[in-house]
């Protein structure tokens, strides 16, 4: 089946398909940038992917400049050293490249790149994005490599703050990207580990999103068609690495899960955000351990909108135990790890967890209100695998 080159611009200007990285000094050319700074990871910043853009905008007489001091988990101070970069080399726009780590960092970077406060000065709690200097702001073209965080269409990153040992969310509406290339041919390397995990992180923003309480039907709409799309498409990614059809379908689920969260998250993301704040520990993998406890615990809060999903889904049962059922074949197919303690976690810090879970802003839109005492008790249940 041919995969399409296609245009879109919703929820921002997309360019999806094979090939598409080719254009990517004409974008940066259409946000006005003649000197970008492209910011990666270590472990792409020396794969030809990143030597070839490099290479493009260059040979194009773009001034690119390259930054790629970001952690697996993003911290304050990866964004300050990238902010430090981008003004010593005079830089005017970004190119965020790469997984969700990297464009988390880049959004930042160019959010910081003309402010004076400090980074946490933005948090996202109450009116504090009234304090951004909107005309300080770098543009931004996203590059993702990855099918999973979809946070090429976010308009927030997630930065670890390692003095205080917790995620914060920096937020403004100006933070998502005005363009974004989706091309698949830069997946078909990933992993199967790596795309099993990431997979299941898109899966489970579609699905908190789609479980919120809060009243958003569009999002919810599309939260259950980019279900839909996982269930198609993920085993085959994971399958078949270079299956270029399903790679792309993918990077939609991803950039509908992100589009969809406008509707919120929930427990899954209130635990996983202490987790890798505490052990540096995969997001995609926590979400996709977590996702079926988490699921078990809300199931009668949400079971006529899961009995709606799995009519959508097409799954043999229709009641509300047929997505956990799901979720758990689906984890089993592609390779996720039954249970935190299987990724090197442990109950030491169980309470502390539960605390800061009920704090995390995701709770705020769980379908139900669990204390800490609860989260610590579903933080024990996914290390001991209790369903």
């Amino acid at each position: 089946m041919t995969v399409p080159s296609v245009n879109w611009n919703y929820p921002t200007a997309i360019k999806a398909g094979p090939g598409r990285i080719r254009e990517l000094p004409e974008w940066c050319r259409e946000l006005g940038m003649a000197r970008p700074l492209l910011v990666t990871d270590p472990g792409l910043a020396s794969l030809p992917m990143v030597e070839e853009a490099l290479l493009a905008c260059r040979q194009a007489g773009l001034d690119c400049g390259l930054f790629h001091e970001v952690k697996g988990n993003p911290t304050g101070r990866n964004v300050d050293d990238g902010v430090a970069a981008y003004r010593q080399g005079r830089h005017d726009g970004v190119i965020a490249f790469g997984g969700g780590s990297a464009l988390d960092a880049a959004k930042a970077i160019a959010l910081m790149a003309g402010q004076t406060r400090p980074l946490w000065d933005f948090e996202d709690i109450g009116d504090n994005h009234l304090r951004v200097n909107v005309a300080g702001m770098a543009p931004v073209v996203a590059v993702p490599t990855t099918a999973g965080t979809g946070s090429e269409v976010g308009r927030a990153s997630v930065i670890t703050d390692e003095a205080a040992q917790v995620k914060r969310i920096i937020f403004h509406a100006r933070m998502l990207p005005s363009i974004v290339i989706l091309d698949p041919e830069l997946t078909v390397g990933l992993p199967p580990k790596i795309t099993a995990a990431t997979g299941m992180d898109a899966l489970s923003h579609n699905l908190e999103a789609y479980c919120s309480p809060f009243f958003h039907p569009m999002a919810a709409g599309i939260a259950i068609e980019g279900m839909r799309l996982v269930k198609e498409y993920l085993p085959q990614a994971v399958a078949d690495g270079g299956d270029v059809q399903a790679r792309q379908q993918m990077l939609v689920a991803s950039c509908m899960g992100a589009t969809a969260f406008q509707r919120g998250l929930g427990a899954m993301h209130a635990l996983a955000h202490p987790l890798g704040a505490l052990y540096d520990a995969h997001h995609g993998t926590l979400n996709a351990i977590l996702m079926p406890y988490v699921l078990k615990a809300n199931q009668q809060a949400v079971a006529p909108r899961l009995e709606a999903l799995a009519r959508y889904l097409g799954l043999p049962q229709a009641g509300p135990g047929a997505v956990l059922d799901w979720v758990l074949s689906l984890r089993e197919a592609v390779g996720i790890p039954h249970t935190l303690a299987d990724i090197g976690i442990d109950e030491a810090q169980a309470e502390r967890v539960g605390r800061m879970a009920c704090e995390d802003p995701s709770a705020g839109t769980n379908p139900v209100n669990y204390t800490a005492d609860e989260y610590s008790s579903l933080f024990r249940a996914a290390i001991r695998g209790n369903l």
